[in-house]
């Protein structure tokens, strides 16, 4: 989109482009997701960013009334394969605040300098802002949805000094920890303007936005054929199910529950901008919250752009009728690719008996969730033999990589190398566990004009009952 184009998606609201770019106000110094309420600006007083950080970084604050920092993340970064949607991957995964720019550098085979030289130019912040923006957002979350202590906060969110994070919270909202708390939205507080979460025990409630329509009945029709006992589960009756997992994070574990039936938006002109997915997260450690939340929306495929996606498939005289029935179907990912590439090879029945052989169990159990899934070095010690023992050795050495940032021809062709593994399944670790929308079966004649949504089609077929899940 050219800037005329952007400031006519901002003119008439348009929240396909949540999320795609922001717009600032040089007027007020705030900047806006493009469907925010507000007047809208004259075209002089404009400026548009690709990114939050960017915006950031120019010395705009995010505007309260439409909370631009609550966006689902562009599409672009799920799609693109090159280093800038791998980098996005990764810090979105929490690396930055992890393992450093020195460590993003290394998982995507390039030098700092090279990382922030490409990150910069395309997206205008490079990977400390980006992953700056990204503590200040999860630090509002647990402002405003728990009563952690500030000081608490401060460190869960990534921040290095509670200094730090006090001068990135009022640069970004031009609020202090203690007022932005105050402020919060009703709907933050349990709604009805009750209290807040009192203690982490309890979890942190979260919407986990998308953009346009979401077909969660197709998504949690999938989950609950595939739910793997001790790990997760799916209750409750069709459209008010609740998906409920355990969760191996880089600090400690967690278990999330995510409603099926979300809420939806809609714009002045009556148009379906997007909506969420309600969620609850028990962390054992807070400071998981940011990579938590981005592996639910890689497994729900929150950040999906169903118009460009619905706009091809919709063309097709076969998907045409499918697309009508089911607008905005998603393709589901993973919450933890290596346990996902293992259940693809070995099925759920074979993957529930490793769970209960080698999977450690929760030191809190709750209800029919009681063990982590195996890390792939346990399966590869105890289970050393055949595809099974090829494939989580490979895993655990990091020959396979299915990391967020992982080149994925390269993690195809790796795969494909080990012994026993077949196209099928490699295509469904793609698919699942790497991302990849463009993906069709070895076996299954599936025209180009699909391309590059093939994924998605695959999920057409499946909901519309043509194509066994696999």
């Amino acid at each position: 989109m050219d800037e005329d184009s952007r400031y006519e998606a901002v003119r008439s609201r348009d929240g396909r482009f949540d999320g795609e770019f922001f717009f600032a106000v040089l007027t007020t110094g705030i900047y806006c997701r493009p469907s925010c309420p507000a007047v809208t600006p004259k075209r002089r007083n404009v400026r548009f960013f690709a990114t939050a950080a960017a915006a950031q970084g120019s010395g705009f604050r995010a505007c309260r009334r439409c909370r631009p920092d609550a966006v689902p993340g562009s599409a672009d970064w799920n799609v693109r394969a090159d280093v800038v949607g791998r980098a996005m991957r990764l810090i979105g995964d929490g690396v930055v605040d992890r393992e450093g720019v020195a460590g993003l550098a290394t998982r995507l085979g390039y030098s700092a300098r090279q990382v922030q030289r490409q990150l910069t130019a395309e997206l205008g912040a490079g990977p400390v802002a980006l992953a700056r923006a990204q503590r200040a957002h999860t630090a509002r979350v647990l402002v405003q949805t728990t009563d952690l202590p500030i000081t608490e906060i401060a460190f869960a969110s990534g921040f290095a000094s509670v200094r730090q994070f006090n001068d990135t919270v009022r640069a970004v909202y031009a609020a202090t920890p203690s007022a932005l708390r105050a402020a919060a939205p009703k709907s933050d507080r349990g709604g009805g303007g009750g209290p807040r979460v009192a203690t982490p025990a309890a979890g942190i409630p979260l919407r986990l936005a998308h953009r346009g329509s979401y077909q969660a009945g197709a998504v949690f029709d999938l989950l609950a054929a595939e739910a793997v006992g001790g790990v997760e589960d799916v209750g409750g009756v069709s459209g008010r199910r609740v998906y409920r997992r355990s969760l191996r994070l880089p600090h400690g574990t967690g278990l999330v529950a995510v409603d099926e039936r979300g809420g939806t938006v809609r714009s002045v002109s009556g148009a379906h901008p997007g909506g969420w997915l309600d969620a609850r997260l028990h962390l054992t450690d807070p400071r998981d919250l940011t990579t938590a939340v981005q592996r639910l929306r890689l497994l729900f495929d929150l950040d999906a752009d169903p118009y460009a996606v619905d706009e091809r498939l919709g063309s097709d005289e076969r998907l045409a009728p499918m697309v009508a029935a089911r607008p905005g179907i998603r393709s589901p990912g993973a919450a933890d690719p290596a346990e996902l590439a293992v259940r693809a090879l070995v099925g759920r029945d074979a993957a529930e008996r490793l769970v209960q052989r080698y999977g450690k169990a929760l030191d809190a159990p709750c209800g029919s969730l009681t063990h982590l899934f195996p890390e792939p070095a346990v399966l590869a010690e105890a289970e050393p033999h055949g595809t099974l023992g090829a494939l989580t050795a490979a895993l655990a050495d990091g020959a396979v990589r299915l990391d967020p940032g992982a080149d994925r021809d390269d993690a195809a062709a790796s795969l494909l190398a080990l012994p026993g593994m077949d196209a099928a399944t490699v295509a469904t670790i793609r698919a699942r566990a790497l991302g990849d929308p463009d993906v069709a079966p070895p076996d299954l004649d599936v025209p180009d004009s699909w391309r590059p949504w093939r994924s998605y089609a695959l999920q057409h077929l499946r909901a519309a009952g043509e194509l066994e899940s696999r």
